[in-house]
């Protein structure tokens, strides 16, 4: 069994949120929602993530450009924009998904979600986490 396959499959049997596997073991998981849960996979594992596979319940661009900073290797997604596709296919990295979609929405459906809004004209992948954490640390900060 594959890297991905071996994340795809914790990524559905555990209700999960997102799964890095390299060398068939499970190197990161978490069933937390939205990209913190990416962006703390890098802040905790950054060196682990290189060489990785990961499974992930939605990708979108941002997320996409955080699998190109990470260094993964592949890429399965419930949920993919095509935007997300399209990055990933700019790193060279072999995706999978369920569905495409045109873009990925906010938690309530109204808008863009805020993520794929913030890296809209940004295709540095280096650049796309630095904003991404921003503006995380910035929106979950206690108020």
């Amino acid at each position: 069994m594959s890297d991905l396959e071996i994340a795809r499959q914790r990524l559905k049997d555990g209700k999960l949120s997102l799964v890095f596997v390299r060398d068939s073991k499970i190197i990161y998981e978490t069933n937390e929602e939205g990209l913190g849960g990416f962006l703390h996979a890098i802040e905790e594992s950054m060196d682990n993530l290189a060489g990785a596979s990961v499974a992930d319940k939605i990708i979108g661009k941002a997320a996409a450009l955080l699998c190109a900073h990470a260094k993964v290797v592949a890429a399965f997604a419930v949920t993919m924009s095509r935007g997300g596709l399209e990055i990933l296919r700019e790193h060279r990295i072999p995706s999978e998904f369920v569905a495409l979609v045109p873009v990925i929405l906010n938690s309530k459906k109204t808008d863009k979600c805020p993520f794929e809004k913030l890296v809209e004209n940004i295709s540095s992948p280096k650049q796309a986490h630095e904003e991404t954490k921003r503006f995380y640390n910035r929106t979950r900060a206690p108020k």
